[in-house]
């Protein structure tokens, strides 16, 4: 009985631990945020919406199969490059060492 509450004691303080906040003594209130989160970007949107070039429900495979033949024969589609907004560049120096 003893050994099995010397595994379970720890690793319950390291739970409580993860949703209180020190400075308080309280719990986080954003403790459980990212599984719901999670679980709303996985929703199914109830109302999306298609433009003309997108597949629509009930599309048979057409547009697959034409983009198929295309890939085929070599007459693919030019790719549409599109700029992003916002910005900065990231970027680190390497710290690699030089001819010894």
């Amino acid at each position: 009985m003893s050994s099995k509450l010397t595994l379970l004691a720890p690793a319950a303080l390291l739970i409580g631990a993860c949703a209180v906040d020190p400075a308080t003594q309280s719990f986080d209130p954003g403790f459980g945020e990212a599984q719901k989160y999670n679980m709303a970007i996985q929703t199914i949107d109830p109302d999306p919406v298609y433009t003309a070039e997108d597949a629509q429900p009930g599309d048979n495979g057409d547009k697959g199969a034409a983009a198929v033949k295309r890939y085929r024969t070599g007459n693919v589609k030019a790719v549409e490059m599109m700029g992003t907004t916002g910005g900065g560049s990231g970027g680190s120096g390497g710290g690699g060492s030089g001819p010894q």
